[in-house]
């Protein structure tokens, strides 16, 4: 939550009672203009609720996930809440960061929409709080797209903060409740859970984000804030434990934040502080007290759906994966042995999170690049969000929100920042071995964040059988997302080299992650 922004609840001196909660149906929240009337199959169902306006769940697979405005994870430990450490210990615990601008500020309409559709700001267009333009015909959230695969889904939402039933998540969600303040939103979400039988449930609770911006993250307030709603947390979750049906029930249980908060309190810059979110997930196949470094926000709106027996389609262009379909690629098998800071300044000296060791298999060229420069990015290197973004902030690199763990990056503006001989920054990044089939179609896939401020290239060449490079892509404009080449191997080809050249003079920069050449 925000304390200037649109749509803040006002809350109460008291607890809201069951009574006073706003109860908002699906048809609700259309356009400002005339509301619309919800599809019939939605009104046949609420003509035959099961509970208090909720459709009768039809599903042994269910998912819950509890959201945390402005909870720092960082002061957890420090408050005490043993019911989020308990699911903390019995499932996995990621950590990660969020955009900043010139994507978006780190604000709840930008972190909430990216949760609950699954891609990043870019996309769905929520970059504030005033929802002016979003996308959510094109990249709509979690519950909606299941409630159109799965009409007899029971959905549910509640949330303090209004906007998340008015405008993140959508008229096809069976029941979207206002809960007031988190003691409102916490009664009506025990009630249904405990009464009702929703299958999907998404819960808001905003008051640890007032603590914060009224005294930051520091103060014993702010920590009694994270205190208070890990008592709510685990009303929740005794509700759900008490199902009478709870043992026949296969649960997915999400915690997750939309931002952090500075020290001092409030957020919508680029601090570490404001950029680090978190997921904390239990449930069937989620190892115990795991701690992951791949898993993002936007990776649980298809986690859900996976739970829920719904298949994200291409089609739908999400950058977030299922929990257990992320895989690690060769760069995070870096991550033990990268190293602290040589010439940067910015970045903590404890700070782990660079090297220009590849991994096996991969090779850089730096027979062209000049000696000198800022050591941690002579060529092509390796490195951590962590690390890398904080080396100096608001230049664009809090935008590489697609690459997961460790990536590669070219930064010729950093490498810049100290005297070399005379010449560029001119790297070559070269892949492993792929093996391919001689006269079919190939695919090479990769995370890119090409970005451009003054002179640079950024090449893509592939090699057959120690061929002569061929160019397959060269970028002449700033490109961020996931790049797909079709390729078409030659005859008798048997395997393949990626390249990925980059040149600049004190410009931007290029990240790439995920490297796949496939054969069809």
């Amino acid at each position: 939550m925000d304390n200037a922004r649109p749509f803040r609840t006002a809350l109460a001196p008291a607890a809201l009672t069951l009574a006073a909660a706003v109860v908002l149906p699906s048809a609700a929240f259309a356009a400002p203009a005339e509301p619309e009337t919800p599809d019939a199959s939605t009104a046949a169902r609420h003509a035959n609720a099961d509970y208090a306006g909720l459709p009768d769940g039809t599903k042994r697979k269910k998912t819950l996930v509890i959201g945390i405005d402005g909870g720092a994870i960082a002061k957890f430990a420090a408050a005490g809440m043993p019911n989020v450490q308990g699911l903390m210990d019995s499932g996995m615990t990621a950590t990660s960061n969020l955009f900043a601008n010139p994507m978006a500020p780190t604000v709840s309409g930008a972190g909430w929409s990216s949760i609950a559709t699954g891609v990043w700001p870019d996309k769905h267009n929520v970059v504030d709080n005033n929802f002016t333009a979003p996308n959510y015909s094109q990249y709509p959230d979690y519950l909606t797209r299941l409630e159109t695969a799965q009409v007899k889904a029971s959905t549910l939402v509640v949330g303090t903060w209004s906007p998340i039933p008015e405008k993140v998540f959508g008229q096809k969600v069976d029941l979207r409740i206002a809960g007031g303040n988190d003691a409102g939103t916490t009664a009506k979400a025990v009630d249904y859970l405990s009464k009702g039988n929703p299958d999907s449930t998404f819960i808001h609770l905003d008051e640890v984000d007032g603590a914060g911006h009224s005294y930051g993250t520091e103060r014993e307030e702010y920590l009694a804030a994270l205190r208070t709603v890990d008592g709510q947390v685990g009303e929740i979750l005794n509700a759900v434990k008490n199902r009478p049906s709870y043992k026949s029930e296969d649960w997915l249980v999400v915690v997750t934040a939309d931002h952090g908060h500075t020290h001092t309190g409030g957020h919508g810059g680029s601090t570490p502080a404001e950029r680090q979110t978190f997921v904390i997930a239990q449930g069937k196949g989620i190892k115990a007290g795991s701690v992951r470094n791949d898993v993002k926000i936007t990776d649980i709106a298809p986690s859900v759906l996976k739970h829920e027996g719904v298949k994200a389609e291409a089609a739908w262009n999400l950058d977030g994966q299922a929990f257990g379909d992320i895989e690690a690629d060769a760069f995070d098998s870096l991550r033990d042995s990268l190293k602290t800071r040589v010439d940067e300044t910015a970045p903590g000296g404890a700070v782990t999170g660079w090297s220009t060791t590849a991994p096996t298999g991969w090779t850089i060229d730096n027979s062209a690049m000049p000696s000198g420069g800022v050591t941690e990015w002579r060529g092509w290197s390796f490195a951590t969000d962590e690390f890398w973004t904080n080396a100096d902030r608001n230049q664009g690199r809090e935008t590489s929100v697609r690459n997961r763990n460790v990536f590669a990056v070219a930064d010729s503006d950093e490498w810049d920042d100290k005297a070399h001989a005379a010449g560029q920054f001119d790297s070559t990044l070269i892949s492993p071995e792929f093996k391919v089939k001689g006269g079919k179609t190939a695919t090479l896939s990769f995370a890119s964040n090409y970005s451009i401020d003054g002179p640079q290239s950024g090449e893509v060449f592939v090699s057959y059988d120690g061929g002569a490079p061929l160019l397959v892509k060269a970028y002449a404009a700033d490109f961020n997302g996931f790049e797909s080449i079709a390729l078409d191997v030659p005859k008798g080809a048997k395997k393949a080299k990626v390249s990925f050249r980059y040149t600049g003079t004190n410009s931007a920069f290029w990240t790439v992650d995920q490297v796949e050449l496939a054969t069809k």
